[in-house]
């Protein structure tokens, strides 16, 4: 007779949908339905049935293995299941039998990345390489390694409909998506990243499923519920134990299973959930009781510093730190970038304050409201920063990344990246903004018929406050020409501007792993603010003092050349030059030879008999 599997215990919670036993010979079949009164699997064509366990459970074990292909039958309709592991024909094909304990790993013993060890490259395997698979760039690993940074941060991987796309409209969350690769070759990937030393992170959607493909509630609507909604449709309902474990079970298989270091969690503050423990906090106490360096990282606007010092997770990405760089660098006001200055003054304010809204009013059209609160109690790795990443980018008409914008200059493109480099906050790099890659990285989807049309006419809605939506040529998302688009140019690297900035990023990352000052993650060190005679005209200081040394940026700002030994600071700048952000690392200067044209920046430490 066949035990009575419940979503609450430690065996039912991993037993919905198919489950190679041991030996390899036999999979269980298990359904959960609040709507089927028969269920049936067809496997490798043969239809069997599942027999009723009581309380909406069906289960039976059929003697298949590995590579078994079956869909699951409720009361006649033939369905998907939402919990495979595989989905080889895409999100309405039937799924695969996996055996997740097959690959043998090379390095079993990766002991992981702390926060503070991390520098995260984002990128999307679509269009990292040509070949746009997990293979191909795993082959591009070494070069990331070589470059500096230490942890990879995958875009979504979870099965969504389609060819292409960003993978924010997954629907199957427990299957890689299948044009990428097969599930070892996802495991081949975290592996071979963990023998380079690099990290490996993924991005996660716990707020909404996408439009096409998502079948849970054809097994039952209790998954979702009225009480909430969200920007993409009806709320997940957290309070569900069944919702509740296919999230939690989700995260603990792709870092238990595919091995990846942590997860980036998309839009946590659509993660609406009225449970007496909060899902996100529930997320956090069962992926670091995993052991290790497990990370959970949250993508949220808010300013809540909450979701680290009560919710337990590890970091938050920072809007406030790249939209007021990026109005600094190119004086934009459209939509949120109405909310921030551009000015040096309120970037020294964020430098020290973590972030810049702490509880003021956020006075954007249509979002009126007091937004975040102070960071007092968050140190400098919690904070992610970036100045360029995959919503940054590709929420613009064109797709267009930051030093295409006109106006700006590619020394003002350094200038922003040698202060991101160089901060005690964790840095976040998308994928070629190291060689200020030319290709843009426009939205693109591979939505059928209607539901195409209206994803690229709600795209244009979502975001007619930009006004490039309205008055350019917006790449159709739906064109496979928009992806074709998006792929990285590796050729141009060793090219001009492109090789120049390559160049600057691998001194940045090499000083700030080895440089003894900049390697404290801190932001007690930290201290900043501006110079320049006019509140629009200012330039940027930001000065480290720690138990190792000192050190100082500063960042023309002004829109004219100033000489550095001749700017009024409130301290004595050092008078050794660590690193110009126009400079040829082979010719070093001195502060009183240093020269800063609008947009350069500028690394000072004492002369050498002067360290602490």
């Amino acid at each position: 007779m066949t035990t009575l599997l419940r979503p609450d215990t430690d065996e039912g919670r991993r037993r919905l949908g198919a489950h190679l036993l041991p030996g390899g010979q036999a999979t269980r079949f298990s359904v959960w339905s609040t709507r089927a009164r028969e269920v049936q699997v067809r496997v490798n064509g043969q239809t069997l049935p599942l027999q009723p366990q009581g309380d909406g459970y069906f289960e039976a074990t059929v003697p298949v293995g590995a590579g078994a292909r079956y869909a699951f039958v409720l009361d006649g309709l033939t369905l998907p299941d939402p919990y495979a592991r595989f989905l080889p024909g895409g999100v309405h094909g039937e799924a695969e039998v996996i055996d997740p304990g097959a690959y043998v790993w090379q390095y079993p013993d990766w002991p992981g990345r702390r926060l503070d060890e991390c520098v995260f490259y984002e990128l999307h395997v679509g269009t990292f390489t040509p070949e746009g698979t997990l293979k191909a760039a795993a082959e591009r690993l070494p070069e990331l390694r070589d470059l500096g940074v230490t942890a990879v941060e995958l875009m979504p991987l979870a099965a969504f409909p389609g060819q292409r796309g960003w993978g924010y409209d997954g629907v199957a969350l427990y299957a890689p998506f299948a044009p990428y690769g097969r599930p070892e070759d996802l495991m081949a990937f975290v592996d071979r990243a963990h023998g380079l030393g690099l990290g490996v992170f993924l991005d996660v959607v716990y707020n909404h499923f996408g439009p096409d493909g998502n079948y849970l509630s054809a097994y039952s609507p209790s998954y979702f519920t009225d009480r909430f909604h969200t920007a993409w449709g009806q709320g997940l309902d957290y309070a569900e134990p069944h919702m509740r474990r296919l999230i939690t079970d989700n995260a603990q298989m792709w870092l238990r299973d595919y091995r990846f270091d942590g997860l980036r969690l998309d839009a946590t503050a659509s993660m609406q959930d009225d449970s007496p423990e909060h899902i996100l906090c529930e997320l956090a106490r069962e992926v670091h009781a995993l052991g290790g360096h497990h990370l959970l990282l949250a993508e949220d606007h808010r300013n809540h510093p909450e979701l680290v010092t009560d919710y337990g997770l590890d970091g938050i990405w920072v809007d406030d730190f790249h939209h007021e760089t990026r109005v600094v660098i190119t004086g934009e006001q459209e939509g949120y970038y109405g909310g921030y200055r551009g000015h040096a003054e309120s970037l020294a304010r964020i430098l020290t304050r973590g972030w810049l809204y702490e509880g003021q009013f956020w006075h954007v059209t249509g979002e009126e409201h007091h937004r975040g609160k102070p960071a007092d109690g968050l140190e400098a790795p919690s904070f992610v920063y970036c100045i360029q990443n995959h919503d940054q980018i590709g929420n613009r008409a064109l797709g267009d990344r930051l030093q295409a914008f006109e106006g700006v200059t590619a020394a003002e493109f350094r200038g922003a990246s040698t202060l991101l480099l160089s901060l005690p906050m964790t840095p976040l790099l998308f994928q070629g903004q190291e060689w200020m890659a030319s290709t843009p990285f426009p939205f693109f989807s591979d939505h059928h018929g209607e539901l195409g049309q209206m994803v690229t006419e709600g795209r244009r809605r979502e975001f007619a406050y930009f006004s490039g939506f309205s008055t350019l040529d917006v790449p159709d998302p739906q064109a496979e020409a928009t992806f074709e688009s998006a792929k990285l140019n590796w050729a141009e690297r060793e090219q001009g501007e492109h090789a120049r900035t390559l160049a600057l990023y691998r001194a940045l990352l090499r000083l700030r792993r080895d440089d003894p000052v900049l390697a404290v993650r801190t932001r007690r060190a930290l201290s900043a603010g501006t110079f320049g005679a006019h509140t629009e005209t200012e330039g940027l200081w930001v000065r480290w003092q720690t138990d190792q040394g000192e050190r100082a940026l500063v960042w023309n700002l002004t829109g004219q050349p100033l000489r550095a030994a001749h700017l009024s600071l409130p301290f004595a700048l050092p008078p050794r030059v660590l690193l110009h952000s126009e400079g040829d690392p082979a010719q070093p200067l001195a502060l009183d030879t240093l020269s800063l044209a609008p947009g350069e920046a500028a690394l000072l430490a004492p002369a050498r008999q002067d360290q602490a």
